[in-house]
């Protein structure tokens, strides 16, 4: 079933079982119970007794705040400041630290490919740096725009099928709006003529303009390349370049090459012309008003920037670790890690007479590794560099660790569905802990929101339906880290208890009925996804929430809001990247904190990802680790004066109770 799904939505396999139920009429009543026992809540080490996490998807930091600058006294790290770029996009003094190369990569996979040469050296055989189009394919019902985008004609009609079907329960009138301004007007397979001097981009970033001069904030934009081995390829960590001020050596500088050469979706397929081009480099100036209120809250609150995505790649493994702090295995009927089908073990090794076009890769290929064994394909060059910068992989013996994205084996009901997506269905997770067991056996609550939710749990496992299941594709099922866990999805209290719609969180707020811990997951038009969506649905989605937690002055005064992002991409970002073991950390991606004690437009350097939110939750809740190996684990970070995004004390990932000005009380 994923074959059917485009490659610009190649990191939203957004495939459910899923029967649509009655629209707008099903959310159940918020009670006592919502989240689950309630007893320890408010036994707290800061006055923050409710966390909510609002999840978007898929941007970088530079990608979002290039021209970002903060108030008098604060310094931040972004293109601008970095004199990559000028306040207006245009090169600035220093545009030539963000060049981008061309590669060899013909034999055996590495991280760090040799034989580099710019871009704008016509030797090398691969094309300039274009611009790529997304989506290639228009759309103008539900079901397919849920999937592969609203495409080049993101008409009215499609927003009236939404409201129609909804009853307007999700969307306000502008989110409606929005969702019918910005496509291409382009015919698939094209390039994005839209953006200025888009067939002769220069070497590096590039400001998202039109050819006279106009934002393209608002508009249906590409969605890069980034898989697990592709990302460690755009990222060239090589320890031969690692220096005082990078002790990892990443460099960022293959983006295009990769986005050229692999792609994704290989499949074990024969290679073949690739048209992808240089949608990584592309940024938005919120100099100039672009992402206006991703840039108020920056202002008002405190940013983040040198928040990281936790793992290379993409949706899945990254959203695993708000749950688990971990990556998660192929486990056997009985939770014993096992080998998964031969056909499905990732091989990121050249094909012959290819320039790194990967033997085994894909949704329908490889996509789990045993980086415990040094003889499986790509494992051998990543450990070697990890040694060399003194990081463990951290990889346990015989496990094949999922790198890519599979959908869950539950459907919302809470049993399995072989039909949901035949063998490329991730196992039933049954022995690795996650966050909501251990606020489960410490008797504090917590709930996942999903929008959709409602949608999506009355699948009676029937498979995929879109006829009659239009809108459930519109829930991120790939998003929801308790989905995979059999101690939630095989126990309908547990379900009841923690998983629900956003329709009851609004009501929870409403109440004052909120969890202490609730993640957040917008729908796939609102999430900010590139191609599917646009940061300022993402933002309409965030605000809303906001205001309603604002407008409840209880809340408000015990309540932190963490607005940020799955993961990056595959955009450009030219932050410091810290390795804390094989399967991360990636490029930095926004990350604002919205409280009462989070105000005066801070910018935090803390070094974080998104295991840092669970590291908070167990200090405030005073909670213990979810597993001798999880991220949690790594000690905060401590950093020195005179460079202070490198921890001292690597790896490290703070637990952001640093980025928050709770004065000395750690004692509620």
């Amino acid at each position: 079933m994923l074959k059917q799904l485009t490659k610009q939505m190649r990191d939203r396999t957004v495939i459910t079982a899923a029967i649509i139920s009655l629209m707008g009429g099903n959310a159940h009543a918020i009670d006592a119970d919502l989240g689950g026992p309630k007893v320890n809540d408010h036994k707290t080490r800061s006055p923050i007794k409710h966390v909510i996490v609002i999840m978007g998807e898929n941007r970088t930091f530079d990608h979002v705040f290039a021209t970002y600058e903060p108030r008098w006294g604060e310094t931040v790290d972004n293109l601008l400041s970095k004199g990559i770029i000028n306040k207006d996009g245009t090169p600035g003094p220093n545009y030539a630290k963000a060049a981008q190369f061309a590669a060899q990569d013909t034999n055996v996979f590495t991280q760090s490919p040799g034989n580099k040469t710019p871009y704008n050296q016509t030797s090398n055989k691969l094309q300039a740096p274009g611009t790529s189009y997304a989506p290639q394919t228009c759309y103008t019902d539900v079901k397919t725009a849920a999937v592969n985008g609203p495409g080049c004609v993101a008409t009215p009609a499609l927003a009236k099928q939404a409201e129609s079907d909804d009853n307007g329960a999700h969307y306000s009138i502008a989110n409606l709006a929005l969702i019918t301004t910005g496509a291409t007007g382009l015919p698939g397979g094209s390039p994005d003529s839209r953006i200025a001097n888009y067939s002769n981009l220069p070497n590096g970033p590039y400001p998202l303009v039109t050819g006279q001069g106009g934002s393209l904030f608002d508009t249906y934009g590409g969605s890069p390349v980034h898989r697990f081995y592709q990302m460690w390829q755009q990222l060239d960590c090589d320890v031969s370049k690692a220096t005082h001020g990078n002790p990892s050596g990443c460099q960022a500088d293959l983006f295009p090459w990769v986005e050229e050469t692999v792609s994704s979706g290989a499949n074990g397929g024969q290679p073949h012309a690739l048209s992808e081009g240089n949608i990584a480099m592309g940024f938005y100036n919120v100099a100039k008003g672009d992402a206006p209120y991703l840039t108020k809250l920056a202002r008002e609150y405190t940013l983040l920037d040198n928040y990281h995505q936790p793992v290379m790649g993409g949706t899945f493994a990254n959203q695993m670790m708000f749950g688990y702090a971990d990556a998660l295995y192929y486990e056997d009927d009985s939770g014993n890690p096992a080998t998964p089908p031969a056909n499905q073990i990732e091989n990121p090794n050249p094909l012959a007479g290819t320039n790194n076009w990967y033997i085994n890769d894909g949704y329908s290929g490889g996509s789990y590794t045993n980086c415990s064994d040094q003889t499986q394909p790509g494992v051998a060059p990543i450990t070697a560099y990890l040694k060399g910068i003194k990081v463990s992989a951290n990889c346990a013996s015989s496990s094949y660790y999922l790198l890519n994205n599979y959908v869950p084996a539950y459907i919302g009901a809470g049993v399995t569905d072989p039909t949901n997506n035949g063998p490329f269905t991730l196992p039933p997770v049954k022995s690795q802990k996650h966050i909501g067991d251990v606020l489960n056996e410490a008797k504090v609550s917590w709930a996942y929101f999903g929008e959709r939710w409602n949608d999506f749990k009355t699948a009676p496992g029937l498979g995929l339906n879109p006829a009659i299941a239009p809108l459930a594709y519109l829930y991120c099922n790939i998003c929801n880290p308790f989905l995979y866990s059999a101690s939630i999805m095989t126990h309908a209290e547990q379900r009841e208890d923690h998983l629900a719609d956003t329709n009851d969180l609004y009501d929870a707020i409403a109440k004052g009925k909120l969890p202490a811990v609730s993640w957040v997951k917008p729908s796939t038009f609102n999430d900010g996804h590139p191609a599917s969506s646009k940061i300022d649905l993402l933002e309409s989605f965030a605000q809303n929430i906001i205001d309603k937690v604002r407008a409840n002055e209880e809340l408000w005064e015990s309540t932190a809001i963490l607005l940020t992002v799955d993961e990056g991409g595959g955009y450009y970002d030219s932050g410091y990247i810290q390795p804390v073991d094989y399967f991360g950390d990636g490029t930095r991606i926004p990350m604002i904190l919205v409280s009462k004690y989070s105000t005066g437009g801070r910018v935090s350097h803390e070094y974080a990802d998104h295991a840092s939110i669970l590291k908070f939750i167990e200090r405030n809740w005073d909670l213990p680790k979810i597993s001798s190996r999880s991220r949690d684990n790594l000690p905060n970070p401590k950093a020195s004066f005179e460079n202070p995004y490198v921890p001292q004390n690597r790896p490290a990932l703070g637990d952001l109770f640093a980025s928050f000005n709770f004065g000395d009380r750690d004692d509620h």
